[in-house]
């Protein structure tokens, strides 16, 4: 009692006591401080103000937690409703609508192509209309069959179906009857000019000459059909003489500058043989077949804006439909080659493995890498479609694959560098059955059973010898989680090989005191009968050092990265990856849009805490093959 005295009357000669500064000191009832008067008074407004607010708070109804616009599917039309397209058809709405995507067959599709293909076939479907495959064939020189065959392959993986396949060949006949009417008319001249001698009507070498018309324009239309003919039947070898179109050359355009309409070529082509010794150029042929096939609206990139005026100044003088051109910012990626001499040199000299290494930027290549087609649809329905020229951070598009596959493929356990953990305490549960769903954030995936054996494999990364605070991962005496598990383990000790220095062996007990481990890991039942799988896991990486390969010192391939390619050859994966197998493709979507449809990389699933995967063309039966899509969101806060 005596003693509860004298500490009250201690507080009351401090509150009574003068502060250093002259002001008097009062109790913080609720923190036990000394504080002046003042200090005191905004405290008790501070507390106030904050106890209205949570009454307020309570008040209120509970906010309904916001949608991550990331878990959203992309609406690929959206491009289609607003922005250049939907103002390209508003200049000419007609019904039905026709467009066509008409590559060249000279080479493999590149993921610029993926845009024009969806831009195309898109805009068509959007309106209730028809998209024509048609090859422009116009170059026997360079052409040849696998183009042809991967071309119609990439455009139904991307989930189109022409409405016609045709072939600028298909018109050759009809295209050299408009040549002898566009002769008739005047219009074209067959001209003997060289490479040096076009270059000074043109201009000169800085374009700041008088442009003229050499003694060739001026030949009679008589001569110039006889000359034509003769080019047909070949009586000229190649470059001895060309069909000019005679258009204006003092237009400013340079695509009004007498363009070639015809060559002569001797090289068979590989649909009319040996028929024709003259081939019609692209700028005389594509017009034309847009207006054969009824094209309303032909959409190119703006690297062919300049020639929109040649486009209807040829189709005016020979044909009565008239289709739109209009022009749409290309798409590339940054970091990357497409240059077909460029990607030959890096397949010849086996710095690739094929043209559909995962690390290329062909179609064929991304579909083998395991990038959805769903994926790139989004992507270019993402970028939109503007007047601008992209060129884009791999970053962006693997962050657009890496939001698809998040809610479309299933998870899976998978151990890039295993190391054996041996549960010495775990008889009990050694071939016990644990469900694990395929997807915590999507039930309709369903899930499926996994053995729980005495010794697992974790990866190497997720082990040290020895512990520090800032690590939480298994480490002798430490505690870790795995995933699904009874218990979390805790190692006990460890095993090294004297030779390497690795570790060959760890030993653990379950650790059944601890309810929520700081951290847990993946691991893979050993053992027969687990029905685990070994497998050999690739991960890719950027091809090049640089995001301009072409301007590296001394050429592209001195920029190559060594470090492209990392290979796991003694990975393993939990036996749920049978099931994922059997069950491709993951997702059902765009060209993979039915059970069984697509090829091994249709096998795609998330590697927990590792990366995401798709099978690759080089598994077998025996033998289980990854290839790594892309890598997961990074995690600063593993250690």
């Amino acid at each position: 009692m005596a003693d509860a005295v004298a500490d009250t009357a201690a507080k009351l000669q401090i509150v009574d006591a003068p502060a250093g500064n002259g002001a008097k000191l009062q109790l913080d009832e609720e923190t036990g401080e000394m504080v002046s008067k003042g200090e005191l008074k905004k405290r008790m407004a501070k507390r106030a103000k904050k106890a209205m607010k949570e009454k307020n708070k309570d008040a209120l109804p509970p906010k309904k937690p916001k949608e991550k616009i990331e878990d959203a599917p992309i609406d690929t039309d959206a491009m289609f409703k607003q922005g250049f397209l939907n103002e390209v058809y508003n200049e000419r709405p007609v019904k039905p609508v026709f467009t066509r995507f008409p590559p060249e067959p000279n080479g493999f599709l590149h993921i610029g192509h993926a845009k024009a293909i969806a831009v195309n076939f898109g805009f068509a479907k959007y309106h209730g209309g028809k998209c024509y495959l048609r090859f422009d064939d116009t170059n026997p020189e360079a052409e040849e069959e696998i183009y042809f065959t991967a071309i119609g392959e990439m455009v139904r993986w991307l989930g189109f179906e022409p409405y016609k396949i045709t072939y600028s060949s298909d018109n050759f006949d009809k295209l050299y009857e408009l040549a002898e009417k566009l002769i008739g008319l005047g219009k074209a001249y067959v001209c003997h000019c060289g490479d040096e001698e076009i270059k000074l009507q043109r201009g000169g070498e800085k374009g700041t000459s008088p442009r003229f018309r050499c003694k060739d324009a001026e030949q009679t239309v008589e001569e110039n059909l006889q000359k034509f003919r003769d080019m047909r039947d070949g009586k000229y070898k190649p470059r001895e003489a060309f069909l000019r179109m005679k258009q204006d050359i003092t237009d400013g355009n340079p695509q009004m500058w007498d363009l070639a309409a015809y060559r002569v070529l001797d090289k068979p082509h590989h649909r009319t043989g040996d028929k024709w010794k003259i081939y019609p150029s692209y700028d005389f042929t594509h017009c034309l077949c847009d207006s054969f096939e009824g094209i309303t609206h032909s959409l190119c990139t703006t690297e062919f804006f300049l020639s929109r005026t040649s486009y209807e100044w040829l189709n005016k003088q020979l044909v009565e439909f008239q289709p739109m051109q209009r022009e749409y910012g290309r798409l590339s990626i940054a970091g990357s080659v497409l240059s077909k001499r460029k990607l030959k040199e890096l397949v010849d000299k086996k710095i690739v493995r094929g043209w559909d290494d995962p690390r290329l930027s062909t179609l064929i290549a991304v579909r083998r890498r395991g990038v959805p087609p769903g994926a790139i649809l989004e992507f270019v329905s993402e970028l939109g479609v503007t007047t601008t020229n992209s060129i884009i951070q791999s970053a962006r598009f693997e962050q657009t694959i890496r939001r698809y596959l998040e809610r479309t493929v299933p998870r899976l356990m998978l151990v890039l560098d295993p190391i054996p953990v041996v549960i010495e305490d775990a008889a009990e549960f050694n071939g016990t059955e644990i469900s694990a769903p395929f997807s915590p954030k999507n039930p309709a995936m369903g899930e499926h059973k996994i053995k729980f054996t005495s010794t697992v494999y974790i990866d190497r990364s997720d082990f040290r010898e020895v512990d520090s605070k800032d690590y939480f991962r298994l480490a002798p005496g430490k505690t870790v989680g795995l995933l699904q598990a009874p218990f979390p383990i805790k190692a006990t000790s460890f095993t090294k090989d004297p030779a390497s220095g690795k570790v060959t062996e760890i030993r653990a007990v379950f650790d059944r005191e601890t309810k929520k481990p700081k951290t847990f890991i993946q691991w893979v039942a050993a053992g027969e009968g687990a029905g685990s799988r070994k497998c050999e896991v690739r991960l890719h990486n950027s091809l090049f050092k640089s995001e301009n390969p072409g301007a590296a010192e001394g050429g592209f391939l001195n920029d190559v990265n060594p470090e492209s390619e990392v290979v796991y050859p003694d990975a393993v994966i939990e036996s749920g990856f049978d099931e994922v197998r059997a069950r491709a493709p993951w997702p059902e979507a765009a060209g993979e849009d039915k059970a069984h449809k697509g090829g091994p990389e249709a096998v795609r699933f998330q590697g927990m805490r590792v990366a995401y995967f798709a099978l690759d063309s080089d598994s077998t039966d025996d033998k289980i093959v990854l290839n790594r899509i892309v890598s997961l969101k990074e995690d600063k806060e593993k250690s």
